[in-house]
């Protein structure tokens, strides 16, 4: 079953994934003519210009909502700098080329509390769980690299880490930079002592992927 709600403009289609939304509210905040979750059908393209929607639309940090531009302008393509930003107490944002299993992900938020109930990605289940968690981390050279871009490839391992595989940003909330490389293995069970990364913690919790 499709996941995504598509709502059609003139000019522009903009398509909603109920499932992997974090409600940052970024968008009705920006565009309320547009984005009202009050209204039914809540998103109205031809409300507002396809530039500003497209413009707002790329901001959505877990890539619920996407769009289509229908006007011949150019469609949303990755930025060419692969960022993985870890936020304080929440979780992995994504920004990029990104590859998981058969879906390309532009931009996605990934649970790296445990306790998202749609791993990998968030699903502000966090905020109930009280996760608590710096986004401050050590800076580290190993496996640096020069380029940021070319496709990362992400492998949900069975009841443990999410490893990325390509060039590769680490980035505190602040945008400070942790990490530059092209193999990474991010903690997403919430109880590695070296957040963000894994260290087997996960093993000795008993965590698992299955819901």
């Amino acid at each position: 079953m499709a996941r995504n709600k598509r709502y059609e403009g003139e000019n522009i289609a903009v398509t909603f994934d109920l499932q992997v939304c974090v409600h940052s509210r970024k968008c009705w905040l920006a565009l309320p003519k547009v984005f009202d979750p009050s209204r039914r059908p809540w998103v109205l393209p031809d409300n507002g210009s396809a530039d500003e929607i497209a413009a707002m639309v790329r901001t959505c940090p877990s890539g619920a909502l996407q769009f289509e531009r229908k006007d011949g302008a150019a469609q949303e393509a990755p930025s060419g700098t692969n960022i993985a930003q870890i936020s304080e107490n929440g979780p992995i944002k994504l920004k990029g080329d990104f590859r998981l299993g058969d879906e390309v992900l532009t931009r996605a938020t990934l649970c790296r509390c445990g306790l998202s109930k749609n791993k990998p990605f968030c699903d502000n289940s966090h905020l109930k769980g009280h996760f608590r968690a710096t986004g401050e981390c050590d800076v580290t050279d190993k496996d640096s690299v020069e380029g940021l871009d070319g496709p990362v490839e992400i492998t949900e391992n069975p009841n443990g880490s999410l490893k990325f595989d390509g060039n590769l940003e680490v980035i505190n909330g602040n945008g400070r930079r942790i990490a530059r490389t092209s193999a990474v293995r991010l903690c997403r069970c919430g109880q590695s002592n070296k957040k963000p990364f894994c260290d087997g913690s996960h093993r000795a919790a008993g965590f698992t992927t299955e819901d």
